[in-house]
């Protein structure tokens, strides 16, 4: 049987507020660094020491480097649905077809259900979101529910369709 890509989605963080923080924070933190460490003035009442400052300022850049390369990538294939959120996840989690009861698109609220976006929950409820409030839902047999987020609702609802794998609601 071909297993070839049906359906192929890439998320990326995009939420404006989101790098607005970021871009502050580390603002804020190269201000310091250049004020303190080079021009020789405290910054802040009460300053840390420079090597403190130096560690603080890379563990921002950091972070931020690490939220730049976050990505949620779903894959819909023949055999089933394969989701990874990169850099937990370095390999797909594979759910096929054989092991899911139920399938299809939902709209939710990341915040209100699952405490926000990320890989989310624990246990036999799981969320791989990134952005939107659209999803691809799956409940499994041993009755997991598992979204995976979506901005391709449509293309994904007519892939699963197409492999007669669309439950309705």
């Amino acid at each position: 049987m071909d297993n070839k890509i049906l359906f192929a989605e890439r998320q990326r963080f995009k939420q404006i507020w989101l790098w607005l923080i970021l871009l502050g924070v580390n603002g804020l933190f190269i201000f310091g660094l250049i004020k303190q460490v080079i021009f020789g003035y405290q910054f802040g009442d009460k300053p840390m020491s420079n090597v403190a400052l130096i560690i603080v300022t890379i563990l921002t850049f950091v972070l931020s480097f690490l939220f730049l390369n976050f990505r949620l990538d779903t894959n819909i294939k023949s055999d089933g649905i394969y989701v990874r959120l990169f850099p937990f996840q370095w390999t797909f989690k594979y759910y096929p077809w054989d092991k899911i009861n139920q399938s299809f698109v939902t709209q939710y609220n990341a915040i209100g259900e699952f405490g926000g976006w990320g890989l989310r929950g624990l246990g036999k409820n799981k969320a791989f979101n990134i952005s939107g409030d659209k999803g691809i839902q799956i409940v499994t047999q041993d009755g997991s529910k598992i979204l995976i987020g979506t901005n391709k609702a449509d293309e994904a609802m007519e892939v699963l369709k197409q492999l007669g794998h669309l439950t309705t609601t």
